[in-house]
């Protein structure tokens, strides 16, 4: 396994106006400026198992590299969330605004009330007023699969208007991709050679199955063989896996260093790229001045196509492309 070293956060001016539809922690919208160089000029589709927010994807359709997109996951709900922005971004929009409106008299009650709704229904609507509300749009699960993060109660969630335009841009960069409900590993399975995968599984340390942040856990044993098996198909595939993230002194003068996951095996014979993820904003209101660095592993048919490790850090060192996005 090659090693590089941390590379500085990094800014694309064409990604300065992506747009965003759902609020979800964890979404990697920040690194998707240094990932989308990565996706090399012949890229047939993009696909991105581990949906989220979907935020590579829409970068990469936003500067319109690669000829398309296709987002899955297995938490169906949230599937079924983005085949609605896909499909009707405005009808969408119209419900969300009257959830919205209608919370107003009693915000926690309403908030409640909608959350027993939807582990009823599984209504999208429903599930992105959820998000929008929630605290630190961290989604979360019971032992029974049923949503049950509580709201944020400094915030009603974003505004009809706001949200109506991040739902409509969203729809129109993502024209013509595909939003449906896969296990991962199906979805690297059916990769062709001219695609590329980008996934973005829960970190290590907390991905097992009793963890409720995550609708499913993702074994480490399993996910590794199924990482064998794409390298041995000459799979392209970048991966976001694990990271580590490093305190200065806090207000009581100490120090700390947090690792998220073991290494990935030496023997996949990955590309591994720290990506230096900037301050944690979290960590700042608590008193710390805390530097996130998250992996970016490349599979050997990834790194080819890009020329090497050099081509590599020559994409993530040199100018910043991405200036302005193809004409629509």
């Amino acid at each position: 396994m090659v090693v590089l070293a941390p590379f500085p956060p990094r800014r694309l001016p064409g990604l300065s106006d992506a747009p965003h539809a759902i609020p979800y922690q964890g979404s990697k919208r920040q690194l998707a400026h240094a990932i989308v160089p990565l996706l090399p000029p012949d890229t047939a589709r993009l696909l991105e198992p581990f949906a989220g927010s979907a935020a590579v994807a829409i970068a990469a359709r936003h500067l319109r590299i690669g000829d398309t997109a296709e987002i899955s996951d297995v938490n169906e709900p949230l599937m079924r969330l983005w085949q609605r922005v896909l499909a009707e971004p405005v009808a969408l929009a119209d419900d969300y605004e009257r959830l919205w409106h209608e919370q107003l008299a009693d915000p926690k009650a309403y908030y409640d009330a909608v959350r027993t709704r939807f582990n009823q229904t599984h209504e999208p609507h429903c599930l992105l007023y959820l998000l929008a509300r929630c605290v630190k749009a961290a989604v979360r699960y019971n032992r029974d699969g049923g949503f049950n993060q509580g709201p944020d109660r400094r915030r009603l969630g974003a505004r009809p208007a706001a949200m109506r335009t991040r739902l409509a841009a969203t729809a129109r960069v993502l024209s013509g991709c595909r939003a449906y409900t896969a296990d991962y590993a199906d979805v690297l399975s059916s990769a062709e050679p001219a695609d590329v995968v980008y996934l973005d599984p829960p970190y290590q340390g907390v991905s097992q199955a009793r963890d409720h942040r995550y609708m499913a856990g993702l074994p480490r044993e399993a996910f590794v063989a199924r990482l064998r098996e794409a390298v041995a198909r000459n799979t392209s595939f970048l991966l976001s896996y694990d990271g580590l993230s490093y305190d200065g002194p806090s207000r009581e003068g100490d120090a700390a260093e947090r690792t998220y996951g073991d290494p990935l095996p030496a023997e996949l014979g990955l590309l591994h790229l720290h990506l230096d993820a900037g301050t944690s904003s979290q960590a700042t209101l608590n008193g710390r001045h805390t530097r996130t660095v998250e992996s970016l592993y490349l599979s050997p048919a990834l790194a080819a196509r890009l020329g090497g490790p050099d081509a590599v850090h020559a994409a993530l060192t040199g100018p910043a492309a991405g200036g302005s996005p193809a004409p629509r």
